[in-house]
């Protein structure tokens, strides 16, 4: 297949399996303005297949890089009304959200991590309706990416910018399974074998799990109606949509008081326009009571006590070492590829649909019933090929799930 070849399937597949697009949709494009070639082919498909509207939300990588240097501290502590009434209409109106991610890892680099935590706090306010409306899978959401320039140097350092830009091209085309067939076939097929992996392990029902690797020796309760998911999801009307394109994860919920011992990352987290890595935490009846980070220690420090449940864990994930984005040995300094090359956790907000019920629980319902709440959600990778992970029964019973960063069944 030819490179135009294969961007149009990307924005077919983003918008047939990803969003799954239906007739008399509103759609909401979140974006940056390297992606305006790759949006524009979404936006046609989209209308091709049925959308009432497609709203774009742009963003200018250079202009935000200003904003944070130079605007007002007061700037940071607010959010505009009118992107929170227009994601309430989309959301009452049955549409659906797309992010195309092309941002540069090290765009807000050198920011007070004060302004970062205070933008990510008032956008987490003011959007809690959209954020429990896309944790919920109230609304169809997915997330793709497509390469920058400055995204590309950072992961393939020293090669010309065109060669890089290519290798990353093609390297993201591999994980979405894009030039090897067809790609709406292999997802489906791809989708089924996750479905079968998440039922093993629902009928496991284990009490806990208790992961060994070099700097990490941690235990984590699972509530008893935990479900184990995939990235395939649904929504109350039967919508099915995807909501990270790649995916290779099947994960489920916390008990937010069960998680005892410590955990080092594997991979650098990108958050905020800032790396924060070699860090570990340590927790004590659920809570992070110690973290400490060789790089971005302060911007962590804001990340896990941005409220009351950012030290606490929302989701457990598993991923298989030999996975395909893993098997690349590419490190792409963004969370939607590098999570699914790794077991990851994710700190802050869980996923009600991860738990028997409690999908319309309003959010104090879920902290009444041991789920977490925040506004915060960030995964961070744990995983390495010297990971050992055991499922503990309720009896106290264990059994291998994973051995050397791998399914032990």
């Amino acid at each position: 297949m030819t490179f135009d070849e294969k961007l149009e399937q990307y924005a077919e597949l983003t918008v047939s399996v990803g969003l799954n697009v239906q007739k008399g949709q509103l759609i909401v494009i979140n974006t940056t303005t390297d992606t305006i070639q790759f949006t524009r082919q979404v936006v046609k498909k989209a209308y091709e297949a049925g959308a009432k509207t497609v709203y774009l939300n742009y963003s200018d990588p250079v202009q935000t890089r200003i904003h944070y240097e130079l605007a007002p501290d007061e700037a940071f502590r607010e959010y505009p009304k009118w992107s929170v009434v227009q994601r309430d209409e989309v959301i009452d109106a049955g549409g659906s959200f797309l992010w195309i991610d092309a941002e540069d890892p090290d765009l807000l680099t050198g920011i007070p991590a004060k302004r970062l935590a205070d933008s990510q706090k008032a956008a987490g306010k003011a959007l809690e309706r959209y954020r429990q409306a896309v944790g919920s899978d109230k609304v169809a959401w997915s997330i793709v990416a497509i390469p920058s320039r400055k995204w590309a140097e950072k992961v393939f350092p020293g090669h010309e910018a065109e060669d890089g830009m290519q290798k990353l091209w093609e390297a993201i085309f591999k994980t979405v399974r894009i030039g090897e067939g067809d790609a709406v076939q292999l997802w489906k097929d791809h989708i089924e074998a996750l479905e079968k992996r998440a039922s093993q392990l629902n009928r496991k029902k284990y009490a806990k799990l208790h992961y060994q690797a070099p700097g990490t020796d941690l235990v984590i309760a699972l509530p008893e109606k935990h479900k184990w998911l995939t990235g395939a999801a649904q929504t109350p009307q039967g919508n099915a949509f995807i909501a990270n394109m790649p995916t290779e994860e099947v994960y489920t919920v916390p008990a937010k008081y069960g998680v005892e011992g410590q955990v080092r990352n594997t991979k650098p987290l990108v958050y905020q326009g800032n790396i924060i890595d070699g860090f570990s935490l340590t927790f004590e009846k659920g809570k992070i009571v110690k973290a400490e980070a060789e790089t971005g220690q302060e911007l962590l420090h804001e990340m896990i006590h941005a409220d009351n449940g950012a030290a606490y864990l929302g989701e457990v994930a598993l991923v298989p070492h030999h996975s395909p984005i893993s098997n690349s040995n590419i490190l792409f300094f963004n969370t939607l590829f590098d999570e699914n090359a790794s077991n990851h956790l994710a700190i802050g907000d869980s996923y009600p649909t991860c738990y028997e019920g409690a999908r319309d629980l309003e959010r104090a319902q879920l902290e009444s019933i041991g789920l977490n709440t925040s506004i915060v959600h960030e995964d961070f990778m744990i995983g390495s090929e010297n990971m050992d992970i055991d499922g503990i029964y309720e009896d106290g019973s264990r059994e291998p799930i994973f051995r050397n960063e791998n399914w032990a069944f």
